[in-house]
């Protein structure tokens, strides 16, 4: 049994996402895992990648046009190395998705995205109508292509150095070309990784911020945003949580001003707690939130940071 990990990294540093897949691929006993690292002068990262605990080898695809590749580059990169690979499988993002979908479709095989758990070999968990459904899926294909949601797995660990095997990547053929990447400085954490997440809705309109930033400051949370408040330019693209945006997963999701709508709840349901302040009763996002206050949220919110000026244990 073979088995390749897509690695997922920001060029320089191996993402923790990569270590949480790894654990995926531990479902299959006696498995030989490789990891595949894919950039330009990434080979701090690959190493990085050869120093998991389990990794047998690293393929390392080192080339100008990787270094933030289109999906034709990775997926014919991909194609190098997985042909002799029973599974692959990479951590669940949009590209990695799109990338994967791409090589099975060449490949004439089907595709498991997002999978939760694998409680078995060849048997994944995800969710399916909009995450109403838990759905078992069972594979007999004669290769398995996956995505694997990295917060549901603990992330391995590290042991002695493996081999590192460079590959030529296949020229570019692709007629695009990217023009040019802007980056968008944020001193915050990226959201899937946030313990505590206070997400507003288009409701909070121009006081978007100022209401939502010292409550997030009083709990050390991390800031989100319906999609809603999104589109009405509130909150930057990057804060969006829900089936369009991230699937977070925190200890405690705080929803202010927020509906509900199913598309949202996507992203969040699976947080281990719920609390929501909302003036309507009827908002369905009560139906998920394990602790409820019907209020105007302009006049809860400050009563709520009051009191959190009195608790010390808050941050705790």
């Amino acid at each position: 049994m073979n088995i390749l990990l897509l690695a997922e990294h920001d060029g320089q540093i191996l993402e923790s996402t990569t270590c949480c897949a790894l654990t995926a691929a531990r479902a299959w006993p006696e498995a030989r895992i490789e990891v595949l690292v894919c950039g330009h002068e990434v080979g701090p990262v690959a190493a990085q990648a050869a120093r998991l605990a389990g990794v047998a080898q690293v393929w390392l695809a080192d080339a100008p046009h990787l270094a933030q590749p289109l999906l034709e580059d990775l997926s014919a990169t991909l194609a190098l190395v997985a042909a002799s690979a029973d599974v692959v499988l990479a951590p669940h993002n949009r590209f990695f998705a799109s990338a994967l979908a791409r090589y099975a479709a060449q490949c004439d095989l089907g595709m498991v995205q997002d999978v939760l758990a694998i409680p078995a070999p060849a048997t994944y968990l995800r969710l399916r109508h909009a995450g109403a459904a838990l759905e078992t899926v069972r594979s007999s294909a004669t290769q398995h292509i996956l995505t694997v949601r990295a917060s549901r797995f603990a992330p391995a660990g590290y042991g002695p150095p493996q081999p590192i095997q460079p590959i030529a990547a296949p020229p570019s053929t692709t007629r695009a070309r990217r023009l040019r990447t802007t980056a968008v400085a944020t001193r915050a954490p990226r959201l899937q990784d946030a313990r505590v997440i206070v997400s507003g809705g288009r409701g909070l309109g121009p006081q978007f911020f100022p209401v939502l930033e010292p409550l997030a400051a009083a709990l050390g949370a991390e800031i989100g945003a319906t999609r809603g408040a999104v589109d009405s330019r509130l909150a930057p693209r990057n804060r969006q949580v829900g089936q369009t945006g991230t699937r977070v997963e925190p200890a405690l999701y705080l929803a202010i001003g927020v509906a509900g709508a199913i598309q949202h709840q996507v992203g969040m349901r699976n947080s281990k707690t719920i609390a929501a302040i909302n003036k309507d009763p009827q908002a369905p996002i009560f139906d998920i939130a394990d602790y409820g206050l019907v209020a105007d949220l302009f006049e809860a919110v400050p009563q709520l940071l009051e009191a959190l000026a009195h608790d010390t244990t808050a941050q705790a």
